[in-house]
């Protein structure tokens, strides 16, 4: 079994920010690959499915950000899991919009989901980094991952969300190369080759035109006939 923990905040005032594309994420693979209804659970929201041999459990804390580990290390300890069994979806400041990186351990990087995820179960989870860009000031980050993903973004955010849910099921089993291949996909879909040019007919001259070889009399007779 694995546990798949997005984060973000609750409630609809925080749905569509960037600090939320964890939860989205999440809801996507839940809608495309058929999972159960999400339900109350471990101070979140929980659904469970399948991801290709895997069994599944999709976990949205609900506590807000900066105490996203006290659900996740109730759902872990529940079902007898390791940090091992974790992959965690969250937002990257260091990696482009659309970017997306899979890494195993590792800091915090000041990201307080994942400094609570640290406090209660390790830092040894793996987890899945969604790039939303910076914006080029640490003061203006809190705003920034707080307001709502701009109309501009909406194409690479599908794309990256298409992407993911492509390659989950081969990220729940222990595959993240091919978890990346499918993401890359979506988000840098390989371009048509283009038709080969075609030879430019060779054009003949045309043939000089035959001698005439009547008499000038002949000529003049010819056109009264």
């Amino acid at each position: 079994m694995k546990l798949f923990v997005g984060l973000g905040n609750p409630g609809a005032k925080y749905s569509g920010n960037r600090h939320n594309i964890g939860f989205m994420a999440l809801d996507r693979i839940a809608d495309d690959h058929g999972f159960a209804p999400w339900r109350g659970k471990f101070q979140g929201s929980l659904t469970e499915g399948r991801l290709g041999r895997e069994k599944v459990l999709l976990l949205k804390p609900e506590t807000f950000m900066n105490l996203s580990g006290q659900s996740v290390g109730e759902a872990m300890r529940f079902f007898k899991l390791t940090p091992a069994d974790i992959t965690v979806f969250h937002d990257e400041l260091d990696l482009a919009p659309g970017k997306c990186r899979v890494k195993q351990g590792g800091g915090h990087a000041g990201h307080n989901g994942l400094r609570s995820l640290h406090q209660h179960i390790g830092d040894t989870y793996q987890r899945v980094r969604l790039g939303i860009g910076h914006p080029g000031h640490k003061d203006a980050v809190a705003g920034f991952v707080l307001r709502d993903f701009a109309k501009a973004d909406q194409d690479w955010l599908d794309d990256l969300l298409r992407g993911i849910s492509d390659g989950a099921a081969q990220l729940a089993e222990g595959d993240p190369g091919k978890f990346m291949n499918a993401v890359a996909l979506r988000v840098n879909p390989p371009r048509d080759k283009p038709a080969p040019k075609q030879a430019k007919a060779v054009e003949t001259p045309d043939e000089p035109p035959a001698e005439d070889s009547r008499s000038p009399m002949q000529r003049l007779m010819d056109k009264f006939t």
